[in-house]
C-alpha cells in the first residue's frame, strides 16, 4: 500500500485510468445525454487519457510525471468531458508538479483546488456533471483529513466515495439524465478514473453498482461524427498556439457570445504555452475566426451536433442506396441517412438493389455499391431505373469507409449532378484498406502468403502479411499515413479489442491525425480503414 504518489505512481494511476475507461468506453458513450446526446464521452475522455499515457512513454528523463500527464491530456483533450478531465489533470499538475511525493493531506488540497480550477475553465458551469462530482471528490478527500483520516488510502478512498454518491445524485440535477433514466456520462468516467487511483494506491478495486443502461426510446439517435449538419450547430475544437494570456481572454469572451459548452484550458510545451479551445457554436466560421485572431489554431476539428433522426425518403425527394455487407454496418448508414441492402448468404444481386431504389420512392438516387464487386451490378440496376424515369447516379465505392466519406458530403439542396460529382470526388480522396485472412495459400505483393496468415490490403492490393492482427494493422496504418493524412476512419469488426489497440497506436504513433471509429464491421474483416 503506497503512503504518497510519487512520480511512478502518478504513471501508474494514468495506465490504470486508460484501463478502466477503455473498459468501459461504450457504456459511457450510451450515458451521453448531456450537453448533447451525440454518444461520445467515453470515447473522449479515453482519448483524453491515452495522450496522457503517450506522452508519457515519449517524455525526456527527469521531467515531472505531473507536468508530462497534464500537458498529453491538454494536448489530446477531446470533447466537453475530455477538456473538463484534462483541466482537472493540471490543476493537480500546479499544485503537485516538482513537489515531493504527495501524501494524504497534500493530495486532499490539491484535489479541491483543480475542482475549482475545472470550474473556472468552464464558461457556464452546470451541475448535475463532471464539475459537480469532482468537486464532491476534493471535498470529501478535505473532510477526511479534518476528520484525521489522514493516510493517502483514506484520502483516495474517500475521494472516490465522495464523487460515486454525488454521481448517483446528478439526476435529481438535471433534468436530461433524470428523463433518460441515467447518471452524468463525464462523471462517470471520473468516478472510474479516481476508482483507478484507489486500486493504485491500495492494490484493491472498490466495488460499484453496475451503471444503468439508458432506456433508448424510438426516435434516439446515435451521433456519428459524418453525419450532415441538420441540427442546432456543431462542436468546435482546435489547439491554439502563438498567443498571450490577453487574446485568450478576448477569445473566451467571444465564444462565449457565440455559443456554449466552453472550455479553455492552457498548459506549458516545450515549444511555449497552448491552449485546448472547446466550444458549441451555430457560427463555425466566426468560432475559427476568433481563433485566427487570438493567436495560431491547429487540429482544429468540427463535429455537427443533435443530428435529426433521417425521415424515410418521400417521392421527390433524393435518397441513398447503400450496399452492406452486416447488420452493424447497416445501422451505421442508416443513422447517416441512407437505405440500406444487406448481404446474405446469397449475395447482393441486381435485383436486390435496383427493388431498394424503386422502395426508396424517390426520384432522384444515389448508389453506393461499397465494393468494387458490385459495381457491375449497381450499374445494371440504375440502367433499369433510369428506364423507369428515375435519375440515378452510381458513385464507384470500394469500401464503406469510402460510403461513408461520400454521404458527409451529401447536400440535397445541391443539383443532382452536382452532388453525385462532390460525393464521387470525396470517396475518391479517401484511401481505403482493410484486414483479412488468408484461405488459401497464394503469391501477393507482399510475398508468399499461407492458410491463416493475416492480410493487410490497401486499395484491394496486399502490402503487408503478419501472424497478429494488430501488428498488421498499425504496420498497414503506418504506410497509409506516410503520404500524409488528417483523419483516420475506422471500421471494427467484432474484436473490439484490436479497435482498442489500433486506437491506442494511432494516438502514440499519429496524435495529430483525428480517429473516428464504429463497431458494427463484417466478422470477415476485422477491420476497415479510410484516410482522408
Amino acid at each position: 500500500m503506497l503512503t504518497a504518489l510519487d512520480d511512478a505512481a502518478v504513471g501508474q494511476w494514468c495506465r490504470a485510468a486508460v484501463e478502466a475507461l477503455s473498459d468501459f468506453r461504450a457504456r459511457l458513450d450510451d450515458l451521453n445525454v448531456f450537453p448533447v446526446p451525440d454518444g461520445d464521452t467515453g470515447t473522449n475522455l479515453l482519448h483524453t487519457a491515452e495522450g496522457a499515457r503517450a506522452a508519457l512513454d515519449e517524455a525526456a528523463p527527469g521531467e515531472s510525471t505531473w507536468a508530462v500527464v497534464a500537458r498529453g491530456a491538454v494536448l489530446s483533450a477531446r470533447g466537453n468531458s475530455g477538456t473538463i478531465l484534462a483541466q482537472l489533470l493540471r490543476g493537480l499538475a500546479d499544485q503537485l508538479a516538482d513537489q515531493p511525493p504527495a501524501d494524504g493531506p497534500v493530495l486532499a488540497t490539491a484535489l479541491r483546488k483543480a475542482a475549482e480550477s475545472a470550474y473556472t475553465a468552464v464558461a457556464d458551469p452546470e451541475e448535475g456533471t463532471f464539475l459537480t462530482v469532482a468537486r464532491a471528490a476534493g471535498e470529501a478527500a478535505v473532510t477526511a483529513v479534518d476528520e484525521r483520516r489522514t493516510a493517502l488510502a483514506d484520502v483516495v478512498g474517500a475521494a472516490a466515495d465522495g464523487a460515486h454518491r454525488a454521481l448517483e445524485g446528478t439526476p435529481d440535477q438535471l433534468a436530461a439524465l433524470r428523463e433518460a433514466g441515467v447518471v452524468d456520462a463525464g462523471g462517470a468516467g471520473l468516478s472510474l478514473v479516481l476508482d483507478a487511483l484507489v486500486r493504485t494506491v491500495t492494490g484493491v478495486q472498490p466495488v460499484r453498482p453496475a451503471l444503468a443502461r439508458r432506456a433508448h426510446r424510438p426516435h434516439d439517435h446515435v451521433h456519428t461524427p459524418h453525419q450532415p449538419p441538420p441540427g442546432p450547430g456543431s462542436e468546435v475544437q482546435y489547439l491554439l498556439a502563438d498567443a498571450d494570456e490577453t487574446s485568450v481572454a478576448r477569445l473566451h469572451e467571444r465564444l462565449a457570445e457565440l455559443g456554449d459548452s466552453l472550455v479553455v484550458v492552457g498548459v506549458d510545451t516545450p515549444t511555449g504555452r497552448e491552449w485546448n479551445v472547446h466550444v458549441h457554436v451555430a457560427d463555425v466560421g466566426a468560432a475559427i475566426e476568433a481563433g485566427i485572431e487570438a493567436g495560431r489554431p491547429h487540429r482544429i476539428t468540427v463535429t455537427p451536433l443533435a443530428p435529426v433522426p433521417p425521415a424515410a425518403p418521400a417521392p421527390g425527394v433524393r435518397a441513398v442506396v447503400a450496399a452492406v455487407h452486416s447488420e452493424g454496418l447497416a445501422e451505421l448508414f442508416r443513422a447517416e441517412g441512407a437505405r440500406v441492402v444487406v448481404c446474405d448468404a446469397g449475395g447482393i444481386t441486381e435485383d436486390d438493389l435496383y427493388d431498394e431504389i424503386v422502395a426508396a420512392g424517390a426520384q432522384e438516387v444515389v448508389v453506393l455499391p461499397d465494393d468494387a464487386g458490385l459495381h457491375a451490378a449497381a450499374s445494371r440496376a440504375a440502367d433499369r431505373a433510369r428506364e423507369a424515369g428515375r435519375e440515378i447516379g452510381v458513385v464507384p465505392t470500394r469500401s464503406p469507409v469510402q460510403g461513408l466519406a461520400a454521404l458527409a458530403v451529401a447536400d440535397p439542396q445541391r443539383r443532382f449532378g452536382d452532388d453525385v460529382i462532390a460525393m464521387a470526388e470525396a470517396a475518391a480522396a479517401t484511401r481505403w484498406a482493410e484486414l483479412a485472412v488468408a484461405d488459401q495459400e497464394a503469391l501477393t505483393s507482399a510475398g508468399r502468403c499461407h492458410p491463416g496468415d493475416v492480410l493487410g490490403s490497401a486499395e484491394g492490393d496486399v502490402v503487408v502479411i503478419g501472424a497478429e492482427f494488430g501488428a498488421v494493422a498499425c504496420d498497414l496504418l503506418d504506410r497509409l499515413l506516410s503520404a500524409g493524412g488528417e483523419m483516420a476512419t475506422l471500421v471494427v469488426g467484432p474484436d473490439e479489442a484490436l479497435g482498442d489497440a489500433v486506437c491506442a497506436h494511432l494516438s502514440s504513433a499519429h496524435p495529430t491525425v483525428e480517429v473516428v471509429r464504429y463497431g458494427g464491421g463484417p466478422g470477415s474483416l476485422p477491420l476497415q480503414i479510410g484516410v482522408e
